[in-house]
């Protein structure tokens, strides 16, 4: 057992946090999604469930945090740096990852910034793009518990797509319920017509602050 993995059954032993959790595909890549993201909490958490399920990795981050002696730190937790005053052509970078080979789970918190705006579709293109499916990772605070859901596999219907992740959240509240936002994308259009997400965020795709 590495050194991470047993760190997070440490962990999961003493947090008042229960883990309540299905295991991923074990390809090796997909998107996760983290939601209700209402905290920076979530992040702890989530580093946590992944660990324990032994599982690679990555996830975006502003890129001051990537600056000064806390950037070898932030890397090596997966974190990959980027600059929101230019943020044209990340999905495409991601893709292109992909595309070379790497492999790796990469989790988004698809909420935006202000209560109502709904969420960001950068990770709908992803997957659609790359053929991942989409893991749904939760934080529950009526329950105290937190883990992985079940992996969708995004049809191209925006509209039912959104439908079955809004049944699986509608009962989670998140680490602060005040601030869930519902999982809505711009995009989506009357139910029974297929859509590909607009450009609702889609190129500044759940980067952490």
């Amino acid at each position: 057992m590495d050194l991470r993995r047993a760190a997070a059954r440490a962990y999961w032993r003493v947090s008042r946090w229960r883990l309540v959790t299905e295991r991923p595909p074990r390809d090796g890549a997909g998107i996760l999604i983290g939601a209700p993201h209402t905290s920076n909490w979530d992040f702890v958490l989530m580093l946590a469930i992944a660990w324990e399920q032994g599982i690679p990795f990555r996830w975006l981050g502003k890129h001051t945090l990537f600056s000064g002696p806390a950037g070898p730190l932030m890397r090596g937790l997966g974190g990959i740096p980027v600059d929101r005053r230019d943020p044209a052509g990340l999905v495409d970078e991601l893709i292109a990852r992909v595309r070379d080979g790497e492999r790796f789970y990469l989790v988004v918190t698809p909420e935006g910034t202000r209560s109502g705006q709904g969420w960001k579709s950068g990770f709908y293109r992803i997957a659609r793009e790359t053929g991942w499916g989409v893991t749904l990772g939760y934080v529950d605070r009526t329950t105290m518990t937190t883990g992985l859901g079940p992996t969708i596999e995004l049809t191209g219907d925006v509209r039912a797509d959104m439908d079955v992740i809004r049944a699986f959240y509608a009962d989670k509240a998140g680490f602060r319920p005040e601030r869930r936002t519902e999982p809505r994308l711009a995009s989506e259009q009357a139910a029974g017509q297929s859509s590909q997400p607009t450009a609702d965020g889609a190129e500044d795709p759940e980067v952490r602050p």
